[in-house]
């Protein structure tokens, strides 16, 4: 299981957007200990949903940019007597 980590940077403006948030819209404000362990908590319970919600959509983009490399880098294969034989073609 991948446990999801923040830098110390992103742990602080999370923490910063945590206070932020209860002070628009909750009665009370929200001190840096419970900031930090309502982030801890959505890391943990929510967090693996979001990264596995990614993880399922990157597989997905990347199945299909795999799926899709024929289309995009196929190249015709001896071609060069017919094109040989348009060239003299058109020349008469």
């Amino acid at each position: 299981m991948t446990t999801i980590e923040l830098s110390k940077q992103r742990r602080g403006d999370a923490i910063a957007s945590i206070h932020r948030y209860f002070e628009e819209n909750m009665p009370e404000p929200i001190g840096d200990l419970p900031a930090g362990l309502l982030l801890n908590f959505f890391l943990e319970e929510i967090g693996p949903a979001i990264y596995n919600s990614a993880i399922r959509d990157a597989q997905a983009r990347m199945s299909q940019r795999v799926t899709d490399l024929d289309a995009e880098l196929y190249s015709d294969e001896f071609q060069y007597w017919p094109k040989i034989d348009t060239k003299r073609k058109n020349r008469r």
